[in-house]
């Protein structure tokens, strides 16, 4: 095997350019994925590359680079509208790849199961794209275009993701279904943000749903429906019922289709309550 582990974007994309990789981030879904199948013959590890690491806060917004972890994303003094994020970056895995394991790296290897996207989708996160011809920027739905697959071309590479500044006063939740509590690939999760409105109303609603179509999923006509409603709307058991179009769950393993759609219906709404109540407009 040929191992490369450059300590510049520069020299990472010059790598890129000479045919080296695959990339790694972290490598917890290198091996894994292979199966029983041989380690690729060349290897670019990012993970030295510190202009990738860290979060940085500016008017525009954060930046959260591509290697930062989900221990440092889950321990980061984030406003209240991260905390979907935050309680999603607790989730992921164990302790040890929370350590090691980034953000960057699990939104490259897109599985419809990855806890990071919707929370993510929930706060308009954009990615930033760095290659040969300069850098560009995608919203993260547009980025993610299947299992297993992203809008990178080739010898580009993910550097940071950008999230705009959320709506006064929002709150954000996670929620995630699975076997057991830990340790677990997800049956079905759901984000939410919730912002207060005039009159103690629900000012902005947003959700997103994952492991329930090929690309986790914004629901959008729930999010118009909650706009300007009462939060005791929140309790109303066949709240998102109406609303779950965009999905489009599988049988697996481990659960039915059918039996998707309800959960994610239901954890649509708990989350929704838990951002309600993070916003001040549940108690």
């Amino acid at each position: 095997m040929t191992y490369a582990a450059p300590a510049t974007l520069e020299d990472a994309l010059s790598l890129m350019r000479e045919g080296a990789g695959p990339a790694i981030a972290g490598g917890t879904d290198l091996y894994p994925a292979l199966g029983e199948r041989p380690a690729p013959a060349r290897l670019l590890d990012l993970t030295g590359i510190a202009a990738l690491r860290g979060v940085a806060e500016g008017p525009e917004g954060w930046r959260i680079g591509a290697l930062t972890t989900w221990a440092e994303i889950a321990a980061h003094p984030f406003p209240p509208a991260f905390d979907g994020l935050r309680a999603a970056a607790r989730m992921v895995g164990s302790v040890q790849i929370q350590n090691a394991g980034t953000i960057g790296g699990n939104l490259c290897t897109a599985s419809p199961a990855a806890d990071g996207v919707p929370p993510l989708l929930t706060l308009d996160a954009e990615v930033e794209i760095a290659g040969a011809e300069g850098s560009r920027r995608l919203p993260l739905s547009e980025f993610l275009t299947g299992p297993r697959r992203t809008a990178l071309r080739p010898g580009e590479l993910l550097v940071a993701l950008h999230i705009p500044p959320p709506p006064k006063g929002a709150a954000g939740a996670f929620v995630k279904l699975g076997a057991r509590a830990h340790l677990v690939i997800s049956i079905a999760m759901a984000a939410a943000l919730v912002a207060p409105g005039a009159g103690g109303r629900i000012g902005a609603a947003r959700v997103a749903v994952g492991a329930c179509s090929p690309v986790a999923a914004r629901l959008t006509g729930l999010e118009a429906a909650l706009a300007g409603a009462e939060p005791g709307a929140l309790h109303n058991p066949a709240l998102a019922a109406p609303h779950l179009g965009p999905l489009a769950p599988i049988d697996d393993v481990r659960a039915d289709a059918g039996y998707r759609r309800a959960a994610a219906a239901e954890i649509a709404r708990r989350a929704l309550r838990e951002a309600a109540a993070g916003a001040g407009l549940l108690p």
